[in-house]
């Protein structure tokens, strides 16, 4: 992942699905903060110039779903900054074709390098090693981040290749439910982001492993996938077999280009 040559940015809109909404980096306020206003924090933080900031994203929504709710309002922006990244809600589904969700991101990836504007996305990291129902998806995850990489390779947009660092795969980047990065996660996503945009102070500190965590003991990492199966999975399941997205009725957070300043993200 080389860094990009340094320039200011006047407008960055943030397109996908819950990662990019910011769960589950709580803003203390009711709300989510996430990687994408991090990183929008980060971009005004290093110029002079103000930066206009919305964040289309909704949760549960899968790419075909981006692609036809969030594309064509991004594009209307003029961003010469975008964030594009979903996925996730495809590849856990019984059935994915990856090719296609392949597709619709080629699609808009190159619908805004297009524009001239810097486009950025993510690799999924891979939890099959610590999340035992993370191995049912796995090629999926990993054929789908390949097809990402070499979208980026076509179109000229820039990978942030996430799954290739270690650290990312690390249980205590990750909430709760196994599927959000927790506040460090976002946090760390947001400076591997900022790092590819060469902003100042921003360097590959972002990927160095945490500490090493004590051994948990065979009783415990039974009781927490218990309490994860229980809390998480069979919900999650009970609400997609009844149809019911976690984005239903939901809009976006930052439906608008709006001025960012240091107290707004």
């Amino acid at each position: 992942m080389s860094a990009l040559a340094p320039r200011t940015y006047a407008r960055y809109v943030a397109i996908g699905d819950s990662s990019t909404e910011g769960l589950d980096d709580p803003d203390g306020h009711g709300g989510y903060r996430g990687w994408a206003n991090r990183l929008a924090a980060h971009v005004v933080a290093a110029q002079h110039e103000p930066l206009l900031y919305a964040n289309l994203a909704v949760r549960g929504r899968k790419t075909r779903e981006v692609r036809t709710q969030q594309l064509a309002p991004a594009l209307a922006m003029h961003p010469d900054l975008v964030t594009v990244f979903s996925g996730v809600n495809d590849v856990v589904r019984r059935e994915c074709n990856v090719a296609a969700v392949a597709r619709d991101m080629e699609r808009m990836l190159e619908a805004f390098v297009e524009t001239g504007a810097t486009v950025l996305t993510i690799t999924m990291p891979d939890l099959s090693a610590v999340v035992p129902m993370a191995r049912l998806m796995r090629d999926r995850l990993l054929g789908l981040n390949q097809s990402v990489r070499d979208i980026c390779a076509r179109t000229g947009a820039h990978c942030v290749d996430l799954a290739q660092h270690p650290v990312t795969s690390d249980m205590r980047l990750w909430s709760d439910d196994r599927l959000h990065a927790n506040s460090e996660g976002h946090r760390r996503i947001a400076g591997a982001l900022a790092h590819t945009l060469a902003l100042p102070g921003h360097d590959a500190s972002w990927s160095q492993p945490l500490p090493p965590d004590a051994a948990s003991s065979i009783v415990s990492r039974l009781s927490s996938e218990f309490r994860w199966t229980s809390e998480h999975l069979v919900p999650w399941l009970w609400r997609h077999a009844r149809g019911i997205s976690s984005g239903d009725g939901l809009v976006a957070k930052r439906p608008t280009l709006e001025t960012v300043t240091a107290d707004n993200v």
